[in-house]
């Protein structure tokens, strides 16, 4: 197993291809890594220029007088064979390629990947890339990337062959106010590949789950033993690219990877103990649920204020094979003899506390239906009405939490901007919330199999 934590906490990088020129990648990776000048050292490197960013810089890395962890690459590709063997002089820790212009290109491309591979693996020096975003590692405010933002640090690890996708889930998080304990573009993986970070990432503290996005997988037997060994520590879930004659074909001008049959990748995921999904909001809402929630045994309650959306979220429990157990007799009397109950309540699961429910009888209701010894988890539904109480639902919702914490609770919230102030209460208290029925039930069924999977 490779040493792979200069990528993730160097003491010092050095950018090659360090610019202030307006709307350059050159110019991305200067500002994300001065975001983290407070931990370690940063150098830039650019022979045409004296100063960027008003810091100097040098003319090439071998002239720096100190160590270097990580060198991050950003120049034409036909230069980066120079620059490279300049990394190997230097005996850098690691180097991140993020120039395109390699084997997702043409011969050309490949040749030129291949003699890049061959200096740094005769130096001993790790490569990321090429034709990749780069790495963030929240936590130790290491933004070696061209992202436009940098997330909060959280349980969640992404890796992924597709940089802009990561792009985009950064933005989603920042709304949603969900973290990362690092994200990985890998893209060519002309080197380092999906086996070493996962490899990282099972031994790595702060990752409590973690989600893949692939195109294709160059050796599928060392990745279903590698994911066996992670998946018995972390769950991991997995959204897969290039499953139509014509996804294939982008694939291939995508990260050069060969997508291969849909079937046998699935095949391979089950096998190898990960959860797959079909769509990106699946994937990350997925992920977190089995990062925040303890797993459990399938036998799930569901408590709504609205008939017909517990019946839509029974209906998606019953696709995905999740059992609603009856409730007890000895349930129903003592939620009967609550003056915080409506007379009106349907007596079933989903129990339905009718439309007029304060957070009294959200609290009621959900306790006894979690006492109950073969209801396993909880699905919470609220949907909006005059009266409803968002935020003391919310409050309500993350002391039950508190006191069962072996139960997971989910949230579906029905709504949009009324809904918000109690979602990012929930979420600060590791409640993931959902917006619709089916993706909700996909979660739970998630845990339930997770459940399952470590008998």
């Amino acid at each position: 197993m490779r040493n792979l934590e200069v990528f993730f906490n160097p003491k010092s990088v050095a950018l090659i291809g360090a610019t202030d020129r307006p709307g350059s990648v050159g110019l991305g990776i200067c500002k994300n890594l001065l975001e983290g000048k407070s931990r370690r050292k940063i150098f830039f490197v650019n022979p045409y220029k004296k100063k960027v960013l008003g810091r100097k810089t040098y003319p090439k890395i071998t002239e720096i007088g100190e160590k270097i962890d990580l060198a991050a690459v950003a120049v034409p590709a036909f230069v980066v064979p120079k620059v490279i063997a300049e990394c190997a002089q230097k005996k850098v820790g690691g180097v991140i390629i993020i120039s395109s212009g390699f084997a997702e290109i043409d011969k050309e491309g490949a040749r030129r990947q291949k003699e890049i591979v061959e200096i740094l693996r005769a130096a001993g020096v790790p490569l990321l890339g090429p034709n990749c975003l780069g790495v963030l590692r929240p936590s130790s405010k290491l933004n070696a990337s061209f992202s436009p933002a940098t997330p909060k640090p959280g349980p969640i690890a992404f890796l992924s062959q597709s940089g802009a996708l990561i792009d985009s889930i950064i933005d989603k998080s920042l709304e949603e106010d969900y973290g990362f304990s690092a994200l990985i573009s890998y893209g060519n993986a002309a080197d380092l590949d999906i086996c070493d970070f996962l490899k990282f990432l099972k031994n790595d503290s702060e990752t409590k789950a973690i989600c893949l996005y692939i195109e294709g997988i160059k050796n599928g037997r060392e990745f279903i033993e590698v994911a066996q060994e992670v998946t018995k520590e972390k769950p991991i879930v997995v959204l897969k690219g290039g499953k139509t004659k014509v996804g294939k074909r982008a694939v291939s001008s995508h990260t050069s990877a060969l997508a291969g049959a849909p079937e046998v990748f699935s095949a391979a995921f089950r096998k190898a103990g990960i959860f797959e999904v079909e769509t990106v909001e699946d994937l990350l809402q997925v992920t977190l649920a089995l990062a925040w929630q303890p797993p459990c045994k399938n036998g799930i309650g569901i408590v709504t204020n609205g008939g017909a959306a517990g019946v839509l979220t029974a209906d998606w429990c019953e696709r995905f094979g999740i059992t609603l157990p009856k409730l007890e007799k000895a349930v129903i009397k003592k939620l009967e003899k609550s003056p915080e109950m409506n007379p009106a309540f349907s007596r079933g699961n989903p129990l339905d506390i009718v439309g007029d429910a304060l957070s009294k009888r959200y609290k009621v209701a959900i306790e006894n239906v979690l006492n109950q010894k073969n209801i396993q988890g909880l699905i919470f539904i609220q949907t909006l009405q005059i009266m409803t109480q968002v935020k003391k639902n919310a409050q309500v919702l993350s002391k039950l939490k508190r006191k069962f914490p072996q139960k997971p609770i989910l949230a579906l919230l029905l709504g949009g901007k009324l809904s918000k102030a109690g979602a990012q209460i929930l979420r600060k208290n590791s409640i993931p919330c959902f917006f619709e029925p089916r993706q909700v039930a996909l979660a739970m069924k998630a845990l339930i199999w997770r459940k399952n999977f470590l008998k």
